[in-house]
């Protein structure tokens, strides 16, 4: 069928230095009261920062006329795409040190652009920077580092059309630079949906979810962006490739496996053909509370290996229950949810329920089968999971520390793994900072043989040394994780901040076969330099 128009674009303002829209941020009164829940942290608010401020300078290339109606060398774009959205690059923000600013951003409309692009930029030894949302918690689409003579930030939001769908098989073709609202609403008219909704859902694109192997809605089963791909597309600096779109094959290794993770550093994801369903008509969720988290690991262990594939299953410890809302008491809660196009879940939630109640949990509410729960402690989950980032940057104002990071290991380790973490992190902080930091844990995905803790971090920082504060913390983190046989990552992708456990966690004969595929794929080495190898 025809190319389908773009949906038109949000009319509010994204922020270029913080989380989301700007109308969102919170103001100086609330950045005070967020502060005073942190003892040590300043008397007020750090200043909303200001482009003028930064130390923008001249580019040091200008682009040929035959590419010039592709790029801009504006201040705003510039600062806009110099850093991603994770906790470090927000104080650098507002400290005034973003790093690096890339000389130049692109807007390619079609893949003729981005290889026209990619060619002019490995003649003249120009770093290229994929970019979809920007919404990177991991230094993914930042440069660093002086090894080349300029910066392009390679902006693909402009290729954002579903160009195809194919009904009987459930599929369409789609650029990669579609935000998610994007997306869904060319979809949407067609009883049709990715239902992929990470976090940053607003402000990601396709491309971003494929090349981070993103997780979003599912937290049993279809976790991860990987099992919705049939068919990628990539223009890298040596060639161009599509691989064939079919249900499933056995022919050798998947070419799609190559690019599915690559962060750009192997070439740019320009299409997928992607694997839909019908959108949801029945729903339902409830919640239930636990005194001993250990026994709602339990619970939750036994709910990941039945067969009810509940489409939600996420426990929060008694901090992040407290924090969202979901509880006041102490307990920790088990939020679930599960859905289905074609039958009611009644049963299926039913069964979860008494899975829990098993092992020491207590329902808060009788589920039912309804489109908006009325379980409080999953709503105020919701929306303290939709707030979360403005209020971390709203801390960030107040001179806090407060960031997160994610891994996944077997069952056998998680407990252990999260006690460590707990300890360790909050003896490293109050080392490091001499507060007392508070460190929350969810279980955001789970699997019949492990389980992906989320943890929160919060303390009040140093003054003016935050990122090394942060940097020093994380170091820790990533010791634990890798002692404990735990990834680096488990959605939120390597970047250039997981590095050194990426490093230590892929085998060497892999490594060896990457660093040959970059090699043969970017022979000037200019995709995301420092991404996933040197």
């Amino acid at each position: 069928m025809p190319a389908i128009p773009s949906a038109p674009r949000s009319a509010r303002t994204r922020s270029w230095w913080g989380w989301g829209y700007t109308d969102a941020h919170p103001d100086d009164a609330e950045c005070a009261a967020l502060g005073a829940l942190l003892p040590g942290t300043l008397a007020r608010p750090l200043p909303v920062p200001r482009i003028e401020d930064l130390p923008i300078a001249r580019p040091a290339v200008t682009a040929p006329p035959s590419l010039a109606h592709l790029v801009t060398a504006d201040p705003r774009a510039r600062a806009a795409h110099a850093m991603g959205k994770a906790y470090r690059d927000v104080i650098r923000a507002l400290r005034a040190r973003p790093g690096r600013i890339p000389d130049l951003v692109a807007h390619p409309t079609d893949d003729r652009e981005v290889a026209d692009l990619l060619d002019w930029a490995g003649e003249h030894g120009v770093a290229v920077i994929p970019f979809g949302g920007g919404s990177s918690v991991v230094g993914g689409v930042e440069y660093r580092g002086d090894a080349h003579r300029a910066v392009l930030s390679l902006d693909l939001t402009s290729m954002d059309r579903v160009l195809e769908i194919d009904t009987a098989g459930r599929s369409a073709r789609i650029q990669a630079g579609a935000l998610g609202p994007v997306l869904e609403e060319r979809l949407r008219p067609h009883g049709l949906t990715l239902r992929h909704f990470p976090q940053s859902f607003e402000f990601s694109t396709l491309g971003g979810w494929l090349a981070t192997r993103a997780g979003g809605h599912y937290a049993t089963g279809r976790t991860h962006i990987d099992n919705f791909v049939q068919s990628l597309r990539v223009i890298t600096p040596a060639a161009a490739g599509t691989s064939w779109r079919l249900p499933a094959s056995g022919a050798g290794p998947s070419p799609d496996r190559l690019f599915l993770g690559s962060e750009g550093a192997l070439g740019v994801i320009t299409e997928a053909w992607m694997r839909l369903q019908e959108r949801p008509r029945h729903k339902a969720s409830a919640s239930v509370a636990f005194t001993d988290f250990h026994r709602a690991l339990d619970a939750v262990r036994a709910v990941a290996q039945s067969d009810l594939a509940p489409a939600n299953c996420r426990l929060l410890d008694p901090g992040e229950a407290l924090l969202s809302g979901a509880s006041h008491d102490g307990s920790s809660v088990l939020v679930l949810g599960f859905e289905s196009a074609t039958s009611p879940v009644d049963d299926r939630i039913a069964s979860a329920v008494d899975l829990a109640r098993a092992h020491g949990g207590r329902a808060k509410t009788p589920p039912a089968d309804r489109d908006a729960p009325a379980d409080s402690a999953v709503s105020a989950w919701r929306s303290a999971f939709l707030r979360m980032p403005y209020l971390r940057d709203g801390l960030a104002r107040m001179g806090a520390v407060v960031e997160t990071f994610e891994t996944a290991a077997t069952w056998d380790r998680i407990p252990a793994l999260i006690d460590a973490v707990r300890t360790e992190v909050g003896a490293a902080a109050l080392n490091l900072t001499g507060h007392q930091a508070t460190i929350n844990c969810r279980l955001t995905h789970v699997y019949p043989d492990g389980a992906a803790p989320y943890f929160t971090v919060a303390v009040a920082g140093r003054p003016g040394d935050e990122v090394e504060v942060w940097d020093d913390i994380k170091a820790v983190a990533g010791e634990i994780l890798h002692r404990h046989r735990a990834t680096i990552t488990h959605h939120h992708a390597v970047g250039r901040d997981h590095r050194p456990g990426y490093d230590l966690q892929r085998p060497e004969p892999f490594a060896l076969a990457l660093r040959a595929a970059k090699n043969a794929l970017d022979p000037h080495r200019i995709l995301n330099p420092g991404v996933l190898l040197d």
